[in-house]
């Protein structure tokens, strides 16, 4: 049984049973910015009951000149707080996504284990027609949340430099193939397409099921992809994306396999695409 996962039905007994009393449902279903659309409207229109929202721009680096990157410990805590969320509260989080395991590995980088992805998250919980609450969520009393930096989590710049150099550790990358390539673009404004030298696609879609499930795949499909993709999961790994989000996913599925030895590289390829210095590759065609 996952340490880091709860069923629909396991969540929708609880609701009813009413037996977790400091706990908090999250929605924390986005979209990127050129959507054209923001997830609280989605919200609004359809979410589990009592579930609060949370907007992860909202708890990203407003200082940054990087998108999505981990913010300091007391603006989490002061956003998380707002949403009845203390030291001893059990956090089940879901989206419409991807985007879970990225809220995931904040509470856990923060010092709050206490945090359980819904399997399947909304898609599944209106596929088995499950009851919805629509409007704002309700008003909670908001609680101290002590957050402190976990050390140990984050990949810098610095440190991927070093591993591009030596190749002495897995540089996972979670991006599609044709965003990996360089054949898609980058998907941001004036940053470079392509991959950094020795990294390893792994599309973050295939830890998934497909429809109507949205499951995560088992712990052992999940080695069967690793393997596949020729990731050595003897050592440290380091794990990539575009902006951090979908790392988040790559390595929530090593926890899930029993290798906790892994870092996120929050600033991924939005910080070393706009490099000068950093060297880039892209696929023939």
């Amino acid at each position: 049984m996952s340490k880091w996962l709860i069923e629909t039905d396991e969540l929708a007994q609880q609701m009813v049973s009413g037996s977790q009393a400091d706990r908090t449902i999250v929605d924390c279903s986005w979209y990127l910015p050129d959507a054209g659309k923001h997830a609280i409207d989605d919200f609004r229109q359809g979410h589990i009951p009592g579930a609060q929202f949370l907007d992860l721009t909202e708890i990203s680096d407003p200082k940054s000149d990087y998108v999505n990157m981990l913010p300091e410990a007391a603006l989490f805590a002061e956003v998380v707080g707002r949403l009845g969320i203390g030291s001893q509260t059990e956090v089940i989080i879901y989206d419409a996504g991807y985007v879970s395991a990225r809220i995931w590995w904040m509470f856990r980088t923060f010092g709050h284990d206490n945090v359980r992805i819904l399997n399947g998250g909304l898609r599944k919980w209106k596929a088995e027609d499950r009851e919805l609450e629509t409007g704002d969520a309700k008003p909670v009393t908001s609680k101290s949340f002590p957050a402190k930096v976990t050390e140990g989590r984050v990949a810098s710049i610095s440190d991927v430099r070093a591993v591009v150099e030596n190749g002495q550790t897995p540089l996972i990358d979670a991006r599609t193939a044709a965003r990996f390539d360089g054949h898609e673009g980058s998907g941001y404004p004036g940053v470079a397409s392509g991959f950094m030298p020795g990294a390893i696609n792994t599309p973050w879609q295939l830890f998934f099921e497909p429809a109507p499930s949205h499951r995560f795949v088992s712990p052992q499909k999940a080695k069967e992809i690793f393997e596949e993709r020729g990731v050595d999961t003897s050592g440290e790994i380091i794990t990539t994306c575009g902006s951090g989000v979908t790392a988040s996913i790559l390595g929530f599925m090593l926890e899930e396999i029993g290798h906790s030895n892994w870092r996120l590289y929050d600033g991924s390829w939005h910080e070393w695409g706009q490099q000068e210095d950093t060297p880039k590759e892209i696929k023939p065609s």
